[in-house]
């Protein structure tokens, strides 16, 4: 049952928290979550195939994998009675590296092409400038040319290929037409059947103590700490503790969703009188989005000129009171608000196929996009002659400019 894994939401949500408080540590962990996600569970499947006979959630369902006989059917009423049919149809080492490619290695890398989906797929709005192959072109570059055109062209068709193929094997195996019921199984030629009576006595005689042996009565303290004993427990620990903290998981989103603990966090906040919080810059970020001067509170003349790119208050306006870099303490290039909310504070035009920023502004999904990268006509006007007395903004939002976490990827399209 795919609920009683712990959920890689909900480990990275977990492991996001703990990196906002110490990101010097966690950081590199949560930039590799996927890739370490995917070996604890290929250690962990590994260990209950050769030892169980089939995966860790299997295992607690009291199921197990086995290999399908080309020569024929074994009864099943016979499969539990006999010791030596148990093990003719027992993983070898080569169907349990076939079976975790299926258990861990597709999974991972269908995840792996899900994220890239949907992070190029709308970066095809673009055009040309993303599309196209680059003037002499690396072959790095001609690599991540095509795998970008097999994400916009084949993937969508690979994908349906491969729901529509598991519908139709798990239809067969409901209605008995089929011993599979997943492609994959298939491919590696394992079927899924319940544990028998000489599959128990198996896993209890696995995990009996061993009486004798070369070490006979030598075992002591220093047995308790051979890596192979302390792998076997923790291994074996995980038939408790991963139901136990999946229980805390399901609690704990439970918990932050329901409306409960917004009500008992407000039970306990009333009457607590909270100070203002003090923030770095807020002068600046006051002179620059604060309450208007009463002057400026007249309705602008029908013959009072547009904002433009090249207009002089403009860059008047960016260039005063502009937020400093923490790490290089250059002032940051900005814009100001538009006078419209409906306007792209970059290009001064209607807004369209508007994306938030997480400063909460709202931008042109190309401006942005070529904001973050530096690579607007304003910000290469603006740092003629001023390169290494100004920082041009890149990464950053373009009218507060604060950093903006995961660069274009922190950005979010916003569906009107």
């Amino acid at each position: 049952h795919p609920t009683l894994r712990p959920p890689p939401p909900s480990l990275r949500y977990l492991l996001t928290l703990a990196t906002h408080r110490h990101p010097r540590y966690l950081l590199r962990i949560l930039n590799s979550f996927d890739e370490i996600y995917a070996i604890s569970f290929l250690l962990i499947e590994r260990y209950y195939l050769k030892t169980h006979g089939g995966g860790f959630v299997e295992n607690f369902y009291g199921l197990k994998r086995e290999k399908c006989l080309s020569v024929g059917e074994i009864p099943r009423a016979s499969l539990g009675a006999e010791k030596h049919v148990r093990e003719a149809l027992r993983l070898s080492r080569g169907d349990i590296w076939k079976n975790l490619a299926v258990m861990v290695g597709i999974p991972y890398l269908k995840r792996k092409l899900d994220e890239a989906y949907e992070i190029n797929a709308p970066r095809a709005l673009l055009g040309g400038n993303y599309t196209r192959m680059p003037t002499n072109p690396t072959i790095r570059q001609r690599i991540l040319h095509y795998y970008r055109w097999f994400l916009r062209n084949v993937y969508p068709s690979v994908n349906a290929a491969y729901y529509f193929a598991v519908l139709v094997f798990n239809i067969a195996y409901l209605f008995d037409n089929s011993r599979y019921h997943s492609p994959f199984m298939w491919l590696v030629g394992t079927r899924m059947r319940r544990l028998g009576e000489e599959d128990y006595k198996a896993i209890a005689a696995l995990h009996a103590p061993k009486e004798g042996g070369a070490r006979g009565g030598n075992l002591g303290v220093m047995s308790l700490f051979d890596p192979r004993v302390m792998g076997e427990r923790a291994l074996g620990s995980l038939k408790v503790l991963l139901p136990t903290s999946i229980f805390a998981l399901k609690f704990l989103e439970w918990w932050h969703a329901s409306d409960f603990a917004r009500q008992l966090s407000k039970k306990a906040a009333e009457g607590i009188e909270v100070p203002p919080p003090i923030v770095s810059g807020l002068s600046t970020l006051s002179t620059r989005f604060g309450p208007k001067p009463k002057s400026s509170d007249k309705a602008p003349s029908s013959s009072s000129p547009q904002p433009s790119l090249d207009s002089e208050p403009d860059a008047e306006i960016e260039a005063k009171n502009p937020p400093i870099a923490a790490a290089s303490l250059l002032p940051i290039f900005t814009v100001p608000i538009p006078p419209t909310s409906t306007d792209c504070p970059i290009c001064l035009s209607e807004i369209t196929t508007a994306t938030a920023c997480q400063t909460g502004f709202v931008f042109c999904y190309t401006c942005i996009h070529k904001w973050m990268e530096g690579n607007t006509e304003r910000q290469e006007k603006w740092m003629e002659g001023r390169q290494g007395k100004w920082d041009d903004g890149r990464g950053r939002c373009a009218v507060t400019g604060r950093r903006v976490l995961g660069g274009t990827e922190g950005l979010r399209r916003i569906i009107v």
